[in-house]
């Protein structure tokens, strides 16, 4: 049960994930899960598929003689469900209809993983509830994510992104200033709820080899969010101090942000004394300057801080002031426009552009995973080759015919 020979190599090929979700969050785990080798099959709701082939534009569509000619349905792609869908196969199945909801049910006899994102109860409701799936299949392992929890008072409440940044505190975190709560510019609840939810997954697959018993992963859009509050939650919890938004500046270091200069702007980060003290060498500071001499003073006094250290940059260029840093050993950085960044060198030698074959839009470039994984001798393995994302239903026939071969 639950092993399928697969053409995909990658430590979770021996894999099969069942994926009921949709939108970002439950994709974006399944994605994470199929870029490491793993088969996804993602279920879909017959003639819309998932939600996010209608978020846009930008959308996409074929193109004939070179020149782009409008949609004719099912032909238009959009741009955000093509960022969280690579590597898997789709198919539509109407979960109200038995004859679909059968497939459904074959399809999980033959997993290892299901991830679902409905709000809670529905599942229930359709005669496909966790207790229903693992009668069937014990080693299922289920993914479970939803807006703001299970349980508790507010258990069962719809969870959009923009929404949980801001009831999770993310919000009053960002901006110019505590009056300019501003969200984050990605899904980043959304995303974090799918990777903490294939982190899940892979404790849960892990201890399944002990056990040979599979069970539910529950993560939601709060609780990931909340788990990345890092520093500024133990600065409420430990030492009773409420964080708020302070612009491009660190609360806890300096300086440590994004500062003028004569044409522009770079940012730096002194994590260290050491630091400080060869910066100032560099620019012609004292570092032992009453009341800047260490962090803790030099964070109760950002303001003059960022003014002292913008004094110095005053007369520098970002290009010559970036090499000058690089020379002394000052982490440094500009802030680079997206297309800056897919152009970068450094971003394609890390394999995060890939190029794909998709069944209408043809050759299409994607962000790729982050992660890769060398051999002892150095050698880069478990490369595999990536499936653009599918088109509704695509492989709907294909996965049909091979639970009714698998039967007789």
């Amino acid at each position: 049960m639950g092993s399928v020979t697969m053409t995909s190599t990658g430590p979770l090929s021996d894999l099969l994930v069942v994926d009921l979700s949709r939108a970002l969050a439950g994709p974006h785990a399944t994605m994470m899960l199929g870029d490491l080798g793993a088969r996804i099959v993602k279920v879909e709701a017959p003639g819309r598929g998932d939600d996010t082939r209608g978020w846009g534009p930008p959308f996409r569509w074929p193109s004939e003689d070179g020149h782009t000619h409008e949609p004719t349905d099912g032909e238009r792609e959009s741009t955000y469900f093509l960022s969280a869908n690579r590597n898997k196969q789709s198919i539509a199945l109407d979960l109200k209809d038995d004859a679909d909801r059968d497939v459904l049910l074959e399809l999980v006899d033959r997993a290892d993983v299901l991830v679902e994102n409905f709000r809670t109860g529905v599942l229930d409701r359709l005669g496909l509830g966790f207790a229903t799936l693992q009668e069937r299949n014990p080693r299922l392992v289920i993914l479970s994510i939803t807006g703001f929890g299970h349980d508790g008072p507010e258990g069962g409440r719809a969870g959009y992104d923009q929404i949980a940044q801001g009831e999770a505190g993310l919000m009053s975190l960002t901006g110019s200033g505590p009056d300019d709560p501003q969200k984050v510019g990605t899904p980043i609840s959304d995303l974090l709820s799918g990777m903490y939810g294939a982190y899940g997954v892979l404790a849960a697959l892990h201890e399944r080899e002990r056990t040979g018993q599979g069970q539910v992963v529950r993560t939601s859009l709060l609780a990931a969010t909340v788990g990345v509050h890092a520093f500024q939650g133990t600065r409420w919890t430990v030492a009773g101090e409420v964080g708020r938004a302070q612009g491009n500046h660190h609360a806890s270091i300096a300086p440590y942000g994004l500062f003028r200069c004569a044409d522009g702007a770079v940012q730096i980060a002194l994590g260290s004394e050491s630091l400080w003290q060869r910066f100032c060498a560099a620019f012609d500071l004292d570092p032992e300057l009453p009341g800047f001499a260490t962090n803790p003073e030099r964070v109760a006094r950002r303001e003059e801080t960022i003014a002292l250290v913008e004094e110095a940059f005053a007369s520098w260029n970002a290009a010559d002031l970036l090499a000058r840093l690089a020379e002394v050993g000052i982490p440094a950085g500009k802030v680079r426009t997206l297309d800056e960044v897919y152009a970068w060198d450094q971003t394609a030698s890390q394999g995060l552009l890939v190029d794909v074959d998709h069944a209408t839009l043809g050759r299409l470039t994607l962000p790729g995973p982050p992660l890769r994984f060398f051999g002892p001798d150095g050698t880069e393995v478990t490369r595999r080759e990536h499936a653009a994302p599918p088109t509704l239903d695509e492989h709907g026939a294909s996965i049909r015919a091979w639970v009714k071969e698998d039967d007789q």
